[in-house]
């Protein structure tokens, strides 16, 4: 044992409870925004473009800053920046429930995503620091479940709050659990000097990953409403297309970079963050489109379509813990590729059943393997990430991580809601975020129905290459 885990060995555990209500606070943002979106969208009265940025202002720059925040942490270290996210993702969430129009909500939105970045990308690494190593898979796994939970009442809490007192209350609800995550991590986290204390951030890496980022997300959600050929999702692309090899070449050439381009030189690293965007591109968009799809079609209210994606939470949480504690009987990569697998065999079902006319238990079984498969993926792979780099990189390899989740969390979010409203005429691309007050004709729900399903199709084709990728890792 290290030290610090010889004075006190119930430390870890201490850290782990207060990165668990980090992670409830966080993900339970997350989830409940996803089903209150409708409500939301009707109160300030907003069609489908600023509807998607709602929810995409939030997933982009949480996204970006992760990345950023993982070089932070190594340099200033994680409980510091662990408290400042508490900090500002709570002050956030209350004046966001303030606002007087979708621009103050949005903006107020990205600073509670920089809050959120903070808290996310140091509370793996607070673990990975704090557990032995022969524990480390049941507090990573504890980590997973927690996220489940997060991810299972989200949705719940969402949809009841939005319809019984309103939207605003989505966000003040935040703000308690926020103060007494702040209290309790004041009180118990260890205050550490940064592991890279030498380093300097990189400034210049940090704006070109985020235009080149941004532009990538700004052009695959406008592309279908504006026109492919419009100038803004053409520079988009084009900022895309540009600073990425650039910013790769500056990663190469800076003393500390926001990504350690050493640590790719392990193919098993590699592929597990590959296999790692790729898990939560195929699966995140799901409880989106399923809580848009009930609330459209057949005029759900916010909280039965939250309960309408608990199928996917409910086999996280029961697969989180098992994983973790299988975790050294049986090969990362077998649990991790064992995990896409389920998932991909659940979207399946999703895309071959999709239809106004399935029965909600058909779809809620595509839904449960999908969860089981995400959870039965998540602990083994982050668990091998995180052993395989050396201590005071973690906060960089978490953060690139953690950066890759919430990117696969963005990009399934865009491409999901672009396939949706691209497949479908522009009388009813507003409908799929605030509903119709005068009801669908039979061929207007088979239309809605069909674009779900090529949404969930390319969900399952992009799986279906991270079980390819997820078994090229090799064994251990």
């Amino acid at each position: 044992m290290r030290p610090s885990q010889k004075s006190n060995h119930l430390y870890p555990w201490f850290v782990l409870s207060v990165t668990s209500l980090g992670v409830l606070l966080v993900l339970l943002n997350v989830g409940t925004l996803n089903v209150a979106l409708p409500v939301v969208s009707q109160h300030f009265n907003v069609g489908a473009n600023f509807a998607d940025w709602i929810v995409l202002s939030y997933l982009l720059v949480n996204t970006i800053l992760i990345l950023v925040f993982g070089q932070l942490s190594d340099i200033y270290g994680r409980k510091k920046l662990y408290l400042i996210g508490m900090a500002t993702f709570t002050i956030a969430s209350l004046i966001i429930g303030f606002s007087p129009n979708v621009w103050v909500l949005i903006i107020f939105r990205c600073i509670q995503a920089a809050g959120g970045a903070l808290v996310i990308t140091n509370t793996t690494a607070l673990i990975t620091d704090s557990f032995p190593e022969h524990s480390l898979g049941k507090g990573l796994g504890i980590n997973v479940l927690v996220a489940a939970v997060a991810q299972l009442f989200g949705p719940v809490l969402g949809g009841l709050m939005a319809s019984t007192l309103g939207w605003r209350w989505v966000f003040w609800f935040n703000v308690p659990f926020g103060i007494i995550g702040l209290i309790w991590g004041i009180f118990t986290l260890r205050s550490t000097k940064g592991r890279n204390s030498n380093g300097k951030p990189d400034v210049l890496g940090g704006a070109i990953v985020f235009l080149s980022l941004g532009g990538l997300i700004i052009a695959l959600s406008e592309g279908s409403t504006l026109g492919w050929g419009n100038w803004l999702v053409l520079l988009g692309f084009l900022l895309f297309i540009v600073l990425t090899p650039i910013f790769v070449i500056i990663e190469k050439h800076v003393s500390s970079p926001l990504i350690d381009l050493t640590l790719f030189r392990n193919r098993q690293y590699t592929l597990a963050n590959a296999a790692t965007l790729i898990n939560f591109f195929s699966i995140t968009a799901l409880t989106l489109l399923i809580a848009l799809y009930y609330q459209a079609t057949f005029q759900e209210t916010a909280t039965q379509a939250g309960l309408k994606v608990l199928p996917v939470t409910i086999g996280m949480l029961i697969i989180s813990p098992i994983a973790g504690a299988m975790i050294r009987r049986i090969e990362a990569r077998l649990l991790a590729t064992a995990g896409l697998i389920t998932s991909a065999i659940g979207l399946l079902v999703l895309t071959i059943a999709i239809s106004p006319d399935v029965p909600y238990s058909v779809l809620g079984i595509g839904m449960f393997l999908a969860g089981l498969g995400c959870g039965l993926f998540m602990t083994p792979n982050t668990a091998s990430i995180m052993a395989s780099v050396p201590e005071n990189r973690r906060g960089i390899a978490n953060g690139l991580r953690s950066m890759l989740n919430s990117m696969g969390q963005v990009l399934s979010t865009a491409v999901g809601l672009m396939i949706v409203k691209v497949s479908l005429p522009d009388r009813l691309k507003d409908v799929i975020y605030v509903g119709s007050s005068t009801g669908l004709s039979t061929q207007d729900l088979s239309q809605i129905a069909n674009s779900y399903r090529i949404a969930f199709m390319v969900l399952f084709a992009v799986n279906v290459l991270g079980i390819v990728l997820s078994v090229l890792r090799g064994k251990k």
